[in-house]
C-alpha cells in the first residue's frame, strides 16, 4: 500500500549545514558551522565538500578582505601554491598566509588540504601582514586567534575533513552567518539549519 500525497514526507536535501552558537566561555564569542550528509549525519568529505566550502567561505567574509593561515605541513602548502600560481606570503617562522585566493584556487586548497586544520581571518586588518599574530600562529597554532579575533570581523578555525568551521567573532552571530551563506549555497541543495 503506497502512501497518499498527504502522508509523504518531503525529501530533505542530501547535505546540511548546521549553524549554531557555541559556548567557549564568557570571554569568547563563537559560532560553529557543520557540513554533514543529511541522512547519515556524518561529515561531508571529498570533492563536493570542497566545492561547498569554497562557496561558503567567501560568502561568510561578505565584503571583508580575508586570508587563510596555514601553520603546518608548510612545504606541501608552499609547493602547491607555487605549482598553481597562488599568491602567498610568509612573514613569520611557521605561518604561510594566502590572501583572498580566487574561487578556483580556494577550491583547490580546500580539496588538497582537507585533512589539515588551518585558519581564516577577515576584515580590514587582514589586508596587511599581522606579524605578531602570524608569529603566535607559528608557535601556538590556532589558539592565537583567541587573543586576536576582536581586531578582525572574525577569525575562523577550519577543519574540512571533520566538516567543521568555528567562527570567533564579536560581529557575526548564527543568524547573520546563515543570512550570508544561504544565497551562496542554494546551487548545492544544502539544507541550512539552526539546531536548538
Amino acid at each position: 500500500m503506497s502512501a497518499t500525497p498527504e502522508q509523504r514526507v518531503p525529501e530533505l536535501p542530501p547535505y546540511s549545514l548546521d549553524v549554531q552558537a557555541m559556548d567557549l566561555g564568557s570571554e569568547t564569542k563563537a559560532a560553529g558551522l557543520e557540513l554533514i550528509e543529511t541522512e547519515s549525519r556524518e561529515p561531508l568529505r571529498g570533492e563536493k565538500a570542497a566545492e561547498i566550502w569554497a562557496a561558503a567561505i567567501p560568502a561568510l567574509a561578505g565584503e571583508d578582505f580575508w586570508a587563510l593561515d596555514f601553520f603546518s605541513h608548510l612545504e606541501r602548502v608552499r609547493e602547491f601554491c607555487k605549482t598553481k600560481e597562488i599568491v602567498f606570503h610568509e612573514h613569520a617562522s611557521r605561518c604561510l598566509v594566502v590572501p583572498q585566493p580566487s574561487a578556483k584556487a580556494l577550491w583547490g586548497l580546500l580539496e588538497r588540504f582537507a585533512a589539515e586544520t588551518f585558519g581564516m581571518r577577515a576584515g580590514d586588518a587582514a589586508r596587511e601582514p599581522d606579524v605578531a599574530l602570524e608569529e603566535e600562529l607559528s608557535h601556538r597554532g590556532l589558539d592565537a586567534y583567541q587573543g586576536a579575533y576582536t581586531r578582525y570581523s572574525f577569525c575562523a578555525i577550519c577543519e574540512p575533513d571533520d566538516g567543521w568551521v568555528t567562527v570567533l567573532s564579536e560581529k557575526l552571530w548564527a543568524s547573520e552567518i546563515i543570512r550570508r551563506v544561504r544565497p551562496a549555497l542554494q546551487a548545492f541543495d544544502v539544507y541550512i539549519a539552526r539546531p536548538q
